[in-house]
């Protein structure tokens, strides 16, 4: 009796400390988890797959975890060392990897055939759309039309005595062939015409600027009269200057070349100045015209216009004008100034 309740006083005093060391939570209460101190991974024996069993599936391994790897602890979710790439299953083939395409180069492929039909011709008919496709190809290539500009039409106030000028040109055609007409002239208010010549010439474009011309020239004043074939240029300049430049050849043999350009300065969008010059030439004496051979005479003038309306500008100038050489001294037997400076006032039209 003395011995039991010896060993009861004794699990008494043991049951304190041996709570605390229990592993297994009591009934109806949550025990906390108990941290864990970090496991170091023995290092792995490598290991050899197994040969498959014969007769069996090649996929499944007879491999058994040796010892080390039973004792080794494995990892907890999300603390472990990443995965690798997994290899090829022992026993298995791995597939060829295809091999890299070659590198295609832009803009090697040909062109697309341009199309040879018209998409409206299945719904109209070839016939009715030609009418507006004709249409079209004026409006945008084929244009024909004309122009008649008068740049000069001018009273001249001289020393000796007052005279009039006009110089006009026409063409009539389209962007790439055209007739054009030239007619210039001056004289005397009260006395005869001293100078009138036609020219009707064929104008071809060789660039979007410049167009070649060929024709005929026929001087009706002074006599006797003369018919010159004529070969020249005309166009823009750079800077917008209006150029020309013609070669005349008579039926006589005489040659003669004209220069002349001019350019529009606007100084608003109704104010414009018109610089001016015309230059030329003889190869030889020609006494019955009274033209010296070499050069023979000069123009430089200046004049400002005044645009009430595109196509009508009242304007004044002044100009210079001389002949040079043996032509002077031909106008000065007749009687005539050799050198003089003229103001002008006239109206520039078109239409």
């Amino acid at each position: 009796m003395k011995r039991t309740a010896l060993v009861f006083a004794v699990a008494l005093i043991a049951a304190p400390g041996s709570a605390q060391t229990m592993t297994m939570p009591m009934p109806k209460m949550a025990m906390p988890p108990s941290p864990k101190a970090p496991v170091k991974k023995p290092p792995v024996a490598a290991r050899k797959p197994a040969p498959a069993a014969s007769g069996g599936d090649p996929m499944v391994m007879n491999e058994q975890p040796s010892p080390v790897d039973a004792a080794a602890p494995q990892p907890h979710a999300g603390h472990g060392p990443p995965e690798g790439p997994a290899g090829p299953m022992p026993g298995m083939a791995m597939p060829n990897q295809p091999s890299a395409a070659p590198e295609e180069v832009i803009g090697s492929a040909p062109a697309p055939a341009p199309p040879s039909d018209h998409a409206a011709d299945a719904i109209w008919g070839g016939a009715a759309q030609s009418p507006s496709r004709a249409e079209l190809r004026r409006e945008n290539g084929a244009f024909q039309g004309s122009m008649i500009l008068f740049n000069l039409a001018e009273y001249q106030a001289r020393k000796a005595s007052d005279g009039y000028r006009w110089e006009g040109e026409g063409w009539f055609g389209g962007d790439i062939n055209r007739l054009v007409i030239r007619a210039e002239g001056e004289g005397e208010l009260r006395g005869p015409v001293e100078k009138a010549e036609f020219q009707a010439l064929y104008g071809r474009a060789i660039d979007p600027w410049w167009n070649v011309v060929a024709g005929v020239r026929y001087d009706m004043r002074p006599n006797p009269q003369r018919a010159y074939a004529a070969f020249g240029v005309e166009g823009l300049a750079p800077y917008w200057f209006r150029t020309s430049a013609t070669l005349f050849v008579s039926t006589k043999g005489e040659i003669l070349a004209r220069a002349e350009g001019f350019y529009d300065q606007r100084i608003t969008q109704r104010l414009v100045l018109q610089p001016r010059a015309e230059v030329n030439f003889s190869s030889r004496s020609i006494p019955e015209t009274r033209v010296g051979r070499g050069l023979t005479d000069i123009e430089l003038g200046a004049r400002l216009r005044y645009e009430l309306r595109r196509e009508f500008a009242p304007y004044v100038g002044v100009e210079w004008a001389s002949k040079i050489g043996e032509t002077g001294r031909f106008a000065r037997q007749n009687g005539q100034r050799a050198t003089d400076v003229n103001y002008v006032a006239g109206i520039r039209f078109w239409f």
